[in-house]
């Protein structure tokens, strides 16, 4: 199994804190400025890196408006792809003075490109990894293309099956990628939380030997949380400056404050998974004094036998194990003894 990967000198798996993306995604809102602040804001949050999408309406869709163009239902109801994608997209010019405000702020930046000539621009930019989005997890050609860069590659696996991402990890090592990652996603927008079926994400570490991941679309952090508990060593989050701003993806992204929330309890989650371990605690040491213990509870002449009226198990825990009760019955004591002391072996007939 490959324990872990590398994206711009921070390691990526089980055995590092997950390693957050916030995806800034049509967030912009057709503003530069509002995408530079998304930066600055999600380094501020503590996320690892920024990720945008790198594609026009005409690399992505056709400009048609016939009926299996059109979107009906949800957030997008009514609209062409053709509409929603030149809405949506990031224009090229921006990505250059969008990496180096990323790299001017010391916050990794990738992107999902959607065709051969984003993969240029990208490489152009010196991108240090690409995320293939789950739609595109079908385009074996394009993640060839993409592996063919060297660089680190994460695969969406939303609506695909486990032989749909068995064939884009073919494709991936086949075309040259060597630190591969999957993430676990359900292409809902939102996804209810009962969709996300996260005892998937296991299996998918063992089906497919790779560090693994969670795309979240739901509408808070519970399920990111849990997720890494099963093993999530990535996630990644749409991110907005303001879910009320109106764009295409703004209803369903985080807030500045919710993705800050999701970086520390997402690592506290993971510090608390630590190792198999029944050995006592640092923060237990203090208490151990009082656990149970066995104590006079009345007193006893030099001689005298314990009966079972003369012992209690009670806190604090200076006596003998409340185990030991039984034996500790009949026995005789070797000196007198007075009641609430705790009963130990010295004051005990051998």
């Amino acid at each position: 199994m490959n324990q872990k990967i590398s994206i711009a000198d921070r390691n990526v798996g089980l055995d590092y804190p997950p390693y957050i993306i916030a995806e800034l995604s049509a967030n912009h809102n057709g503003r530069l400025e509002t995408a530079l602040k998304i930066i600055e804001e999600a380094k501020k949050a503590g996320a690892d890196a920024v990720k945008l999408q790198t594609y026009t309406a005409d690399t992505i869709t056709l400009d048609c408006d016939s009926e299996e163009f059109r979107i009906h239902g949800g957030l997008w109801d009514g609209k062409t792809l053709y509409q929603l994608y030149k809405e949506a997209h990031l224009p090229w010019e921006w990505h250059k003075p969008l990496f180096e405000h990323a790299r001017k702020h010391g916050i990794t930046i990738f992107s999902s490109p959607f065709d051969n000539t984003a993969v240029d621009l990208l490489e152009d930019l010196n991108a240090p990894a690409y995320k293939i989005a789950s739609f595109e997890a079908v385009d074996l050609p394009l993640i060839k293309y993409v592996a063919s860069t060297g660089k680190p590659m994460i695969i969406s696996t939303g609506m695909a099956d486990a032989e749909e991402i068995q064939e884009a990890i073919d494709a991936a090592r086949e075309g040259g990628c060597k630190e591969l990652a999957i993430l676990h996603c359900v292409s809902g927008y939102p996804a209810p939380a009962e969709d996300y079926n996260l005892r998937t994400i296991p299996d998918m570490m063992q089906r497919f030997g790779l560090v693994t991941g969670l795309s979240d679309h739901t509408l808070d952090n519970t399920t990111a949380i849990a997720s890494v508990v099963l093993g999530a060593s990535i996630i990644e989050k749409h991110f907005t400056l303001d879910r009320n701003g109106g764009g295409p993806d703004d209803s369903f992204s985080l807030e500045p404050a919710e993705l800050a929330a999701l970086c520390r309890d997402s690592k506290t989650a993971w510090s608390a998974l630590g190792n198999v371990d029944y050995g006592r605690k640092s923060s237990e040491q203090d208490n151990v004094k009082f656990r149970r213990s066995i104590y006079f509870v009345k007193n006893l002449e030099k001689g005298e036998s314990i009966g079972p009226d003369s012992i209690k198990s009670v806190r604090p825990g200076f006596g003998l194990a409340p185990k030991l009760f039984d034996q500790l019955l009949q026995k005789k004591v070797v000196c007198k003894i007075e009641k609430n002391t705790p009963v130990t072996l010295d004051v005990l007939v051998d």
